[in-house]
């Protein structure tokens, strides 16, 4: 199945989007104009609002991709001579260390299979042994897998200590409920791309104020200076170098359907509904999912590879493709894997679609049973 002659995008960003978001970067805009400067002032708004962290936080985005904004957050926030202790359990947690290994930034690493959530009780006890760690690092929904990290009790850990949390949303923020009103967290890292079915080549940090405005000299990078972009915006409005501004325009659009569609509780209900049809369906057809259904994000789904000889990624990928759907292959070092997405501009009756074609490609191919054994 296509859309507009595209195929289905079953991946957790670049996504499907919709025609709206798509005729959105159809003009042109300058970068220092009043009408461009007031649309991009207002999404920064938006986004912090969809924190829950209006009064408490402040936007400030990245040309690039989430990884980009990652960077900057952790180089821009965490001061020369700190210390971070990093929660890894997927290719995104340990993406973060090879930042700090790069940076040159001491930290520490709490380490769980990519099938295992972290322990808020063992990140306590670290916290509780190493008063030198400044900095909380950890991944709200681990794409890896496909896992919902217990970020909530995670960031209570954290608080209770005293110390300062950054948190990679990138796949999470604007479907998973997240309210710095009542979950504490120095900065949250997300992108244009992913839950708010924007376009990629746009990142954004939301950073509490007096943490973005003690960081002045901490940036290891002149592109990646969230606090000197920060006090740009508020002198000028403007961006230091040049936005990507047809990205902004879309992502503009894509939030006016974000809140169409009932914001973060009308998103997830889609997202759910979609995860279901897809576990449900290719369930019944034999596979099996890696995670049980309490860590299970409406995210992407990882499920297992089948054992059967007759079945070879590569061909039954090609083979989806060739009729309108991408999927991932999979990530993990626990299993051999791959993965289908749920999210972006798609529904329901996408996800069942998109299991008839497994089916018919299963039989194509001779596969009795896509068990993993």
């Amino acid at each position: 199945m296509t859309r507009n002659n595209d195929p289905l995008l079953l991946t957790p960003g670049p996504l499907t989007t919709s025609v709206e978001t798509k005729q959105a970067m159809l003009h042109d805009w300058g970068s220092r104009d009043t009408a461009f400067l007031n649309v991009d002032a207002a999404i920064r708004d938006r986004l912090t609002a969809i924190a829950g962290a209006s009064r408490s936080h402040v936007c400030v985005p990245v040309q690039g991709s989430g990884t980009f904004a990652v960077e900057a957050t952790i180089g821009t926030l965490i001061p020369p001579g700190g210390k971070a202790l990093v929660l890894v359990n997927g290719a995104y947690g340990q993406r973060m260390v090879r930042m700090l290994e790069i940076m040159a930034i001491d930290h520490q690493i709490l380490k769980t299979s990519e099938d295992v959530p972290p322990d808020p009780g063992a990140v306590d006890a670290v916290l509780a042994e190493d008063t030198t760690i400044g900095h909380v690092l950890a991944v709200h929904c681990e794409t890896t897998s496909g896992i919902a990290n217990p970020i909530e009790e995670i960031a209570y850990a954290v608080d209770r200590r005293g110390r300062a949390l950054i948190i990679d949303a990138m796949s999470a923020f604007g479907a998973l409920p997240l309210d710095a009103r009542k979950v504490p967290f120095e900065a949250l890292v997300a992108s244009a791309n992913k839950c708010l079915e924007g376009v990629p080549g746009l990142a954004f940090a939301i950073i509490r104020k007096r943490a973005l405005a003690s960081a002045q000299g901490n940036a290891r990078s002149l592109s990646l200076d969230l606090h000197d972009q920060w006090v740009n915006f508020r002198k000028t409005g403007q961006w230091r170098f040049t936005p990507p501004t047809h990205v902004i325009m879309a992502l503009n659009a894509a939030l006016d359907q974000f809140d169409a569609e009932g914001g973060v509780a009308g998103r997830n209900a889609r997202y759910s509904s979609n995860c279901k049809a897809l576990i449900d369906g290719m369930c019944r057809l034999g596979f099996e999912t890696l995670l049980p259904d309490d860590l299970q994000a409406p995210i992407i789904v990882t499920f297992k590879m089948p054992t059967d000889p007759r079945f070879d990624f590569q061909t039954f990928y090609d083979a989806l493709h060739a009729r309108g759907y991408v999927i991932y292959p999979g990530k993990l070092t626990v299993a051999d894997s791959f993965r289908m997405g749920c999210i972006g501009h798609l529904t329901e009756d996408d996800m069942q679609n998109a299991v008839q074609t497994v089916e018919t490609v299963l039989a194509q191919l001779g596969v009795t049973s896509p068990a993993p054994r």
